[in-house]
């Protein structure tokens, strides 16, 4: 009986000092009665792992924790009691985020504060949008031009397109190299225009400061740079 006192005793103690990480993610679902909740990230490119996960039994808001050793995109991913997954993207950094969101509407309701790195990414994204929207309108353009069977249209609308890509692809450069002190210039390079001229992602590569070069998307761009000149 001693030695089961001083076990449990030893259990509280490792318990109470376990370290949570640099990382926390404050989160309120307003619906939210039942699920289990997680903070996840990718490792080694492709696995996604979960850091820290906490089962929901009534309470709105919740808290999770993570260590992040450079800005890196991570998931709330939430596991609805009908055994559903929704995931909201988020850029985690140091110290404190704030989610909001709604069950009926997870991840297009989310409101997210507390990263730099997060503000500058929602900024991209609003313009990004209308171009991706307008490449979407082409998109219905060129099928009824096919249907139509009209060439003329159909060069057209390729030329339009081309311009859109451009646009992106312009418009992503300048806004790298605008924050080419913040994480989110090396992720966009590696997750909007990974396919471009490598020329322009070395611009963004050699605009980068030396603090953000040696971040995880830093490292991963001037990495993917090399490999792309290689073959």
């Amino acid at each position: 009986m001693k030695n089961l006192s001083i076990l449990l005793l030893l259990l509280i103690v490792v318990s109470c000092g376990k370290d949570h990480g640099n990382l926390t993610v404050n989160a309120h679902v307003k619906g939210l009665k039942k699920g289990t909740v997680y903070l996840q990230k990718i490792e080694d490119d492709s696995l996604l792992i979960s850091v820290d996960s906490l089962t929901i039994n009534g309470n709105e808001s919740f808290e999770l924790h993570g260590q992040v050793d450079s800005p890196e995109i991570y998931y709330l991913v939430l596991n609805k009691h009908d055994k559903s997954y929704e995931r909201i993207p988020f850029f985690a950094e140091e110290g404190i985020i704030n989610i909001n969101s709604t069950l009926k509407n997870f991840v297009v309701d989310a409101k997210i504060s507390g990263s730099k790195n997060q503000e500058l990414l929602e900024e991209y994204n609003q313009l990004n949008a209308k171009i991706n929207n307008a490449r979407l309108d082409l998109v219905v353009a060129k099928f009824q031009a096919n249907q139509a069977q009209d060439s003329i249209k159909l060069d057209s609308i390729t030329k339009l397109d081309n311009n859109l890509i451009k646009r992106k692809y312009l418009y992503t450069v300048n806004y790298a190299i605008n924050h080419k002190d913040a994480e989110v210039a090396p992720y966009l390079a590696l997750s909007e225009i990974y396919n471009a001229n490598v020329k322009w992602l070395d611009t963004i590569n050699s605009s980068l400061t030396p603090e953000v070069k040696a971040s995880k998307y830093g490292k991963q761009l001037d990495a993917y740079i090399a490999d792309v000149k290689k073959n």
